[in-house]
């Protein structure tokens, strides 16, 4: 890949020595200042006593400007170009807070450095061959996790999993290409004309290995956004208890009072398997009361997308009525849930659906319940297999969606012999230059700022 510059930043700033401080702002015990660029250790070395006498060793040191003692930090030299970025690095880990790691910024800015824009070092780290722009969007992922499961997909694909798997189908499509090459070129050398059928059975392989990359964009996008699960039922029937306890904190407003819950409220939880955007609801029935009225149509629109439905009650009638009112608006698995479980009687099933017992008040059943929205997002989803890549952001499910549909129509351009096969295998090209353009393999520009646009400063 060629150099292109940072957003927003011309192409020979890429030669200026970028710092930030790479944890968060605010009170703590450590912050890190990051230094890197051609002249790093350079300006490191006019702010910093003792200089650390090796690479990669930890040197307490003073730190200054130009004599005035800012800190006493550790300091580590990462040379190119066995460094993140690939660029003469230092490190600093300072005393936390804002002053102390602002005033190191400051003075190492003073001697020549610049204020790294968003997402420069992993940029220049793309630019200098350590990463991949799929890797790169990996610890965007990693930073950004919520869950386990999308803490492992990230380092999957930092791991470079995705990455070979693409590399691999875009070495099939060349491969093809190159047959197709050499029998325009040569269709009498060696045992004669390339078979037919041997290029129909290598596209057929292409197709459907794309196919079942892209069976897994559902699964990804449920483990990077959570898979939305809408507690319903009546009003007073429990469900923002019910919500309070599975999320561990009191985020609804819980009374006595029908129809409390004017609007719908949102949390993610970590259910150990899936994220779980749990979504409390306004309660199902009719009103003439406009406020609430609209509340309840927030919440048919959130059943609307649901993954999983919980239809909760107090009693037998009450869970037949929500669970008839739930499926003429949402098509997702629907679990019964009686609510007040140590306030009614217990009950094992409702026309033959197992009922799920719960106490927001004793915990009863909390955990069953989880286990039982884990088993129906895995039966409409499939597991979400550890050691497979997955597809988790829409620049990936359209480059593969592109890639197929061009795969397909030289397929079909194939099979009907309609057209010369050089102006056929134009769509070979075209699915190869999709996926080097997804994998970073190709220079271009727009992507390489849409990637980059999200991180933080320091990163």
């Amino acid at each position: 890949m060629s150099s292109s510059a940072a957003p927003g930043a011309g192409v020979g700033q890429l030669e200026d020595t970028i710092v930030a401080v790479a944890t968060p702002p605010g009170m703590g015990a450590l912050a890190l200042v990051r230094l890197s660029g051609p002249d790093a250790f350079a300006i490191a070395q006019k702010h910093i006593r003792p200089w650390p006498s090796e690479p990669r060793a930890v040197q307490l040191s003073a730190v200054y400007n130009p004599d005035e003692v800012l800190d006493r930090s550790l300091v580590t030299l990462f040379p190119a170009p066995n460094s993140f970025t690939g660029d003469d690095t230092v490190e600093i880990s300072t005393h936390g807070g804002y002053l102390v790691p602002a005033s190191i910024v400051a003075a190492l800015i003073s001697s020549g450095a610049r204020q790294a824009l968003p997402g420069e070092f992993t940029r220049r780290a793309v630019l200098n061959g350590k990463l991949d722009i799929l890797q790169a969007e990996a610890i965007g992922d990693l930073i950004d996790a919520r869950s386990q499961a999308m803490q492992h997909a990230a380092l999957g694909q930092l791991d470079g999993g995705l990455s070979r798997r693409l590399s691999q189908l875009r070495e099939d499509l060349v491969d093809l290409e190159s047959l197709i090459a050499y029998d325009i070129d040569f269709p009498e050398e060696d045992d004669g004309p390339v078979p037919r059928n041997r290029i129909e059975n290598g596209i057929a392989t292409m197709i459907a290995s794309l196919e079942a990359l892209l069976a897994t964009a559902p699964t990804g996008e449920l483990v990077r956004e959570g898979a939305v699960v809408v507690i319903a039922g009546p009003p007073n029937a429990g469900k923002s208890s019910l919500f309070n306890s599975l999320l561990g904190k009191s985020r609804a407003i819980v009374t006595e009072i029908p129809g409390t819950t004017r609007d719908a409220l949102e949390a993610v939880i970590d259910s150990g398997k899936w994220p779980l955007r749990l979504v409390d609801t306004a309660g199902l029935r009719e009103t003439i009361d406009p406020i609430e009225r609209l509340g309840i149509e927030v919440s048919e629109r959130y059943l609307a997308s649901a993954a999983v439905v919980l239809a909760c009650a107090e009693d037998s009638k009450g869970l037949d009525q929500t669970i008839d009112s739930v499926g003429r608006q949402s098509t997702a698995p629907v679990i019964a849930v009686r609510t007040k479980a140590d306030l009614t009687p217990r009950r094992v099933d409702l026309n033959g659906n197992q009922i799920v017992q719960v106490s927001a008040h004793t915990g009863e059943g909390l955990q069953r319940l989880l286990d039982a929205i884990n088993d129906a997002i895995a039966s409409k989803y499939g597991e979400a297999a550890p050691d497979l890549p997955i597809l988790t952001r829409a620049r990936h499910r359209q480059a593969l969606t592109t890639a197929l549909v061009e795969t397909k129509q030289f397929q079909q351009a194939w099979r009907e012999e309609k057209l010369p096969a050089p102006v056929a295998s134009v769509h070979l090209r075209a699915a190869v230059y999709v996926l080097e353009e997804l994998i970073g393999a190709v220079d271009v520009e727009d992507v390489l700022d849409r990637v980059f646009s999200s991180f933080c400063v320091g990163k």
